[in-house]
């Protein structure tokens, strides 16, 4: 894909490093010279040095072509006149940076197919792993509405040797909540399991649940038999 990044900080960079990383082709568009430069040496992105909600800098980097575009300038405004930019000329994948949730909504009413919300994210995150150490990872999804952990099965723990559809039929097992994958060992894929996976100790899982039922679901697959 051609993915036009609006922003060469710290996020924009790092962005564009993992898109190239993946095969993708990288333009970034920033008012700083040595970030473009650094973009272009380092990351190996193209980069054109403008502002970002310039038609024409946006023009010369490819904006009618581009498949995809992330906003990630220095303020929600710029970012809201980029996404408002990126719909007019058809980009159909729009993605922006959020620093405030006001602008949630007028980010969706122009046309962004993704908010990210930076800041909410990074405390959430921070939050998570202080509260629950024994999370390895955890996602968020629609703003927050769904999360899928990972949980590791200690040897002692009550779910340990037993199936999904024991664990399913158990009425602790907290509703709205799902074990959609499972890694019997850290060196095996990540596979899909069904009623009859059993979950072995030292495995590891992957539960969706509700953000209310987080405790539920930690507590209950790592109580002691």
């Amino acid at each position: 894909m051609y993915i036009l990044i609006g922003g060469a900080g710290l996020v924009g960079l790092n962005l564009a490093q993992k898109l190239v990383e993946l095969g993708h082709t990288v333009a970034v568009i920033d008012i700083e010279p040595k970030a473009c430069r650094y973009a272009r040496e380092q990351v190996g992105a193209m980069a054109f040095e403008g502002s970002a909600v310039s038609t024409e800098v946006l023009l010369e980097a490819g904006i009618r072509k581009a498949d995809a575009l992330a906003a990630m300038l220095r303020s929600d405004a710029l970012n809201l006149a980029m996404v408002t930019l990126a719909k007019h000329y058809g980009v159909p994948h729009i993605v922006t940076r959020m620093r405030h949730t006001d602008f949630a909504e007028p980010f969706r009413v122009a046309g962004a197919n993704h908010t990210i919300g930076t800041v909410e994210l990074a405390v959430s995150t921070m939050v998570n792993a202080i509260e629950y150490p024994q999370v390895e990872s955890m996602m968020h999804f629609e703003q927050g509405q769904i999360e899928v952990l990972k949980l590791s099965i200690p040897n002692n723990c009550y779910v340990a040797n037993r199936s999904l559809a024991e664990i399913a039929q158990d009425s602790r097992f907290p509703t709205g909540s799902l074990i959609i994958g499972y890694q019997a060992h850290p060196h095996e894929d990540l596979t899909i399991p069904n009623g009859s996976t059993v979950l072995e100790p030292g495995s590891t899982i992957l539960v969706v649940t509700k953000p209310g039922s987080l405790h539920q679901v930690i507590d209950f697959m790592e109580g002691c038999k």
